[in-house]
């Protein structure tokens, strides 16, 4: 009988050592950030189930080994870490996570983590809308996004150029397009005298967005209407609203078009706006009168 109860003693020990060997802490992400703690010498294993880009602080970069895959992240401190703060960026969507690691001495190693989303995230902009759990596998080509694709479009072509490349918010599905090369935008503004040149064009799902430079080659303040404009668009925004005389440091500034369907090439003249804009737009605004502009910018 003793020997029995010796022989369960036994297998219950090794049956929880299984289990907590094999245990595996879950953390929910909630945009707080999520702590994280190391030991030295001892790899621990953070299951995210992402395609995730890891930044890492150059201060700890020799003492913290790195190591990415398959939808795991395995963190290996060589040396005692300070509290840290560590950014995941989903390499698809852009979606960040943060981690706050901090290593210390000790003998055994720590469970691994897994990082699950929690409910209260919030729609994240440029992201596709939730789609309804009532209708199972239902899929559609272009799914609706929380923000208007021409938003998004004007948003990332005004970031790309006017904004540090670290801080563009990358948006799933879009890619940069082919430009022609010396595209004549001389319809674009007729009435104005500027000059007119195709920097860049984005594309996502059926809309373009194309980064326009215009130059003011008057020696007058040039006031912007998006309404002189000429072609067929969905949108358009003026980087600034008024361009300062020729020679000046703001007689430059770039104008976002959105097209649907079709690059810029196709929706200059002789391609027309189903709605007429220029019906409103009043006769000074028509010549780029800037009256009272000059201190604008």
């Amino acid at each position: 009988m003793n020997r029995l109860i010796a022989t369960l003693f036994c297998c219950a020990l090794s049956l929880g050592w299984m289990a907590s060997s094999h245990a595996v802490e879950i953390l929910k992400w909630e945009r707080l950030p999520l702590v994280v703690p190391l030991v030295v010498g001892h790899e621990r294993v953070v299951f995210i189930d992402r395609n995730v880009r890891v930044g890492v602080p150059a201060s700890i970069g020799n003492r913290l080994r790195v190591q990415s895959a398959g939808g795991a992240l395995y963190l290996l401190a060589q040396d005692t870490i300070e509290p840290t703060r560590l950014q995941l960026q989903d390499a698809d969507d852009g979606t960040l996570i943060l981690i706050d690691i901090a290593a210390s001495a000790g003998d055994a190693p720590l469970e691994p983590v897994r990082i699950v989303e929690g409910k209260t995230i919030s729609p994240r902009y440029g992201g596709t809308a939730p789609q309804n759990s009532e209708v199972p596998n239902a899929t559609t080509p272009n799914p609706a996004r929380e923000t208007p694709v021409p938003v998004i479009l004007t948003r990332y072509a005004a970031q790309s150029l006017y904004a540090p490349l670290r801080t563009v918010e990358p948006v799933n599905g879009l890619s940069r397009g082919n430009l022609r090369l010396h595209l004549a935008l001389d319809t674009l503004l007729p009435t104005l005298p500027v000059s007119a040149r195709a920097l860049a064009t984005w594309r996502l799902e059926d809309h373009w967005v194309t980064a326009v430079r215009l130059t003011n080659t008057a020696t007058r303040w040039i006031a912007l209407d998006p309404r002189a404009l000429q072609g067929d668009f969905v949108a358009a925004t003026f980087q600034h609203p008024n361009l300062g005389p020729a020679g000046d440091s703001r007689d430059t500034t770039v104008v976002y078009l959105v097209t649907r369907d079709h690059g810029l090439a196709q929706a200059l003249l002789p391609a027309i706006s189903p709605i007429d804009v220029t019906i409103n737009l009043p006769a000074s605004a028509a010549s780029g009168d800037a009256e009272g502009a000059g201190h604008a910018q």
